[in-house]
C-alpha cells in the first residue's frame, strides 16, 4: 500500500504546484512540461530501460543457469551460507537464494551494473519460491532489497569516468568519500531491519563477518591511496572489474562441462527466462518512471531544495553543500535523473568544486530505491512492500549525511 500511496502522491504534489505556477506565477508551459514528459519517461522507461535490460537480462540469466548446472551457486551459498543464515534466517540452509544475492551483492561492490541487475532478479525470484504469500514481501526480500538500495559499491567506476570526461583534475578523488558514505549507508539498512525484524546482529558470525568486511575494505583504501597513483586507481579498477566478471562466465562454464553438461542448452533454458522477466516488468517500470518525470517536471524538488536551504540558513548550518542536493534527492527516484543532475552539477559548478564533488558523492552513496522497488517487486508479482520503502529511505538519508559530512571533511575549503 505504500507504493500505491506515493505513487498518487507524486501525481497530486505535482498538479496542485503546476496549478499554482499557472494561476499566480503565469507560467502557461509548465502543463505542457509535465505532458511532455510523461510521454518522454514512459519512452525512456520502454526504450531505453526495459528492451535493452532484456538483451543484458537473457545473457546473465542464461549464465546463472549454467552456474546453477554447475554447482557454483551452491558452493557460493555454502561458504556464505553462515553469514546469511543470520540476517535472512527465514532462507533454507544452502538455498540457491543465497548464491544469488552473493552474486547481485558482488557485482555491486564492482560496480558492474549491468550484471547487478539480473543477478539481483534471480535472487529475487528465488526468495519468491519460499514466501509464504506471494502477494506480499517477505522478511527476507525486505532485507535483500534494503541491502541492495544502499548501493554499496566498492570501485565507482562509472563517477570516476564522467569525472575524467569534465576535465577533473582527478577524477578519482572521490574514491574514497563515495566508498566511506555507501558503506555506511549499507551498515545503517541493515542494522535498521534487522531491529525490525528482531534480528541479533550480536553474534560472533556476524559480528565477525561485518568486521572482516570492514577490514578489508580499510585494507583496500590504504593500499589504493598509498601504493597507487591516481591514474593506477582507474586502471585498475577498470581492468580487476572486468577481469573478475569475464572469469566468473568462465568458471561456471568449466564446472559445468566437469559435470558433463550441456553448457549451450542450459544457457538457452536460463536465458528464455530473462525476455520473459523484462516484459513482466515493463507495466511497474513505467509507471514509477512516469510519476518520478510528473514530480520532477513539475518543479517540486527545486522547491525542496530552496526549502532546505531556509531551513539550514536560520539554523546558522553552512550551506554550501546545498547546491548539490538535487542529486541526492532524486538519487533515490531515478539513477538517470541523478546522473544527469550530478552531470549538471559538475558543469555548472566545476567538477573540482566541492559543491561538484559531492554531487559525485551522493551519486555514489546509495541506489534508486523507488525504481529497485518497483523493478524487484514488480517482478515476482509483490503488491504490499510493507515497509521496504521507508527502511530503503533510511539507508539513503544515512548516506546522504555521510556524504555530507565526509565531503566537508576532503573537499570544502
Amino acid at each position: 500500500m505504500a507504493l500505491n500511496y506515493l505513487w498518487v502522491a507524486f501525481f497530486l504534489i505535482a498538479f496542485v504546484v503546476a496549478l499554482i505556477r499557472l494561476i499566480f506565477f503565469g507560467d502557461t508551459e509548465i502543463f505542457k512540461l509535465i505532458v511532455d514528459g510523461t510521454f518522454e519517461s514512459a519512452k525512456t522507461g520502454v526504450m531505453d530501460i526495459a528492451l535493452p535490460l532484456a538483451g543484458i537480462m537473457t545473457l546473465w540469466l542464461g549464465i546463472m543457469n549454467i552456474g546453477e548446472k554447475a554447482g557454483a551457486i551452491s558452493f557460493l551459498s555454502r561458504i556464505i551460507g553462515p553469514f546469511f543464515s543470520r540476517i535472512f534466517p527465514e532462507v533454507p540452509k544452502n538455498h540457491p537464494a543465497t548464491g544469488h544475492m552473493v552474486m547481485n551483492f558482488s557485482a555491486n561492490l564492482l560496480g558492474l551494473d549491468n550484471a547487478a541487475t539480473p543477478f539481483g532478479l534471480k535472487a529475487m525470484q528465488s526468495l519468491q519460491e519460499i514466501n509464504p504469500d506471494k502477494e506480499t514481501a517477505s522478511n527476507a526480500q525486505i532485507m535483500f532489497l534494503v541491502l541492495h538500495t544502499s548501493g554499496l559499491t566498492l570501485i565507482p567506476l562509472a563517477i570516476m569516468a564522467q569525472r575524467a570526461i569534465l576535465g577533473a583534475a582527478d577524477p578519482s578523488d572521490i574514491f574514497i568519500p563515495c566508498m566511506i558514505a555507501t558503506y555506511v549507508a549499507t551498515v545503517v539498512g541493515l542494522i535498521a531491519v534487522a531491529l525490525k525484524q528482531k534480528i541479533n546482529l550480536f553474534n560472533t558470525v556476524v559480528i565477525s563477518w561485518l568486521g572482516g568486511i570492514s577490514l578489508g575494505i580499510a585494507a583496500l583504501v590504504f593500499y589504493f591511496t598509498n601504493y597507487l597513483s591516481k591514474e593506477e586507481i582507474q586502471s585498475v579498477s577498470k581492468v580487476a572489474s572486468n577481469v573478475i566478471l569475464f572469469s566468473i562466465i568462465i568458471i561456471f562454464i568449466l564446472g559445468a562441462l566437469r559435470k558433463k553438461v550441456n553448457v549451450y542448452e542450459a544457457f538457452i533454458e536460463g536465458a528464455k527466462e530473462g525476455f520473459n522477466t523484462c516484459i513482466t516488468i515493463i507495466p511497474y517500470l513505467v509507471g514509477m518512471l512516469v510519476a518520478i518525470g510528473v514530480l520532477r517536471n513539475s518543479g517540486v524538488l527545486g522547491y525542496i531544495v530552496d526549502g532546505f536551504t531556509w531551513c539550514f540558513v536560520h539554523m546558522g548550518i553552512n550551506t554550501d553543500f546545498t547546491p548539490a542536493l538535487p542529486t541526492a534527492l532524486i538519487k533515490p527516484l531515478s539513477g538517470s535523473g541523478a546522473k544527469a543532475m550530478m552531470v549538471d552539477t559538475m558543469k555548472t559548478y566545476g567538477p573540482d568544486s566541492f559543491v561538484g564533488r559531492l554531487s559525485c558523492v551522493f551519486n555514489g552513496s546509495a541506489d534508486t530505491t523507488f525504481y529497485i522497488v518497483a523493478l524487484y517487486f514488480g517482478s515476482v508479482g509483490i503488491k504490499r512492500t510493507r515497509y521496504a520503502i521507508p527502511f530503503g529511505l533510511i539507508a539513503d538519508l544515512a548516506g546522504i549525511i555521510a556524504a555530507v559530512l565526509v565531503s566537508y571533511l576532503f573537499f570544502h575549503k
